[in-house]
């Protein structure tokens, strides 16, 4: 199931055009005694069919950020803009329902949007077929590997037909060869598409795998601290010399950041 017409070979053109723009954007928890800044003016401008990965240390944010752009909760300061439509939000754990199908519970989301009853069976395994899971449509939960699970989740994420996708930590507890696996999935996903992906992630190495553009915010409170375009050639191996060094470049100026923190 295609949300948008492929990715072309001119991205130049849809650089253009945003899918979301964070303008200002501050975050403030709890009353003025005892209130928490968790981000403090944040300004991303994410083009459409981009893949931005978020990374920085525990604490910065990143989370909060995500949830403020699928709209689960409203920024204090500044304005958060959506030209590419809602956002569809997945999460480090697959949530699936367990006495449900992998069908059954891509059928589930179909159903929120409002898809006929006739057209749900089909459309679901269309996008099982997507993240290849068409042969384990009626197997339930339990039946399925950890990556299996978050191949569901992200199937179910697609049914929502929205052009852009949140992924908050989705490979974070699985083994380094599903993760591996997974990455090439998501990718291949992301070109079929044309979706907007903004990724979260503490795994430098694995945003650099992943991502168009990686945008690391410092932390308490959160805001961006640097950008890094990743221009190296696609596709991309995780363990590869270039890889390695625009990660190593990354963490550095992480280290900076939270050797910056701690020092206060």
């Amino acid at each position: 199931m295609t949300l948008t017409a492929p990715v072309g070979t001119d991205r130049h053109a849809s650089e253009a055009r945003l899918a979301v723009r964070l303008d200002a954007v501050s975050k403030v928890y709890g009353g003025s005694a005892r209130s928490l800044a968790a981000l403090d003016r944040v300004s991303i401008d994410i083009p459409e069919r981009e893949f931005l990965c978020l990374v920085g240390a525990s604490g910065c944010g990143k989370t909060t950020l995500l949830n403020l752009i699928a709209g689960l909760d409203q920024p204090s300061g500044g304005t958060i803009e959506r030209p590419g439509g809602d956002a569809s939000l997945m999460f480090q754990e697959p949530a699936l329902f367990p006495w449900l199908t992998a069908a059954r519970n891509v059928e589930l989301a179909l159903r929120l949007r409002g898809v006929p009853k006739d057209q749900r069976g089909p459309a679901a395994r269309r996008l099982l077929e997507m993240v290849r899971l068409e042969a384990f449509a009626e197997k339930r939960p339990h039946e399925l590997s950890g990556g299996m699970r978050q191949r569901v989740a992200l199937a179910r994420a697609l049914a929502q037909q929205r052009n852009v996708l949140l992924m908050d930590e989705p490979f974070g507890a699985l083994d380094a060869m599903t993760r591996d696996v997974l990455h090439e999935e998501i990718e291949r996903v992301w070109r079929e598409t044309g979706i907007t992906i903004v990724f979260v992630t503490h795994n430098v190495r694995e945003a650099v795998r992943l991502a168009d553009r990686v945008v690391l915010l410092a932390s308490r409170p959160g805001r961006v601290a640097a950008t890094f375009d990743i221009a190296i050639p696609r596709p991309r191996r995780i363990e590869s010399a270039p890889v390695a060094e625009k990660a190593a470049e990354i963490t550095d100026r992480l280290r900076e950041e939270v050797s910056r923190h701690g020092s206060r």
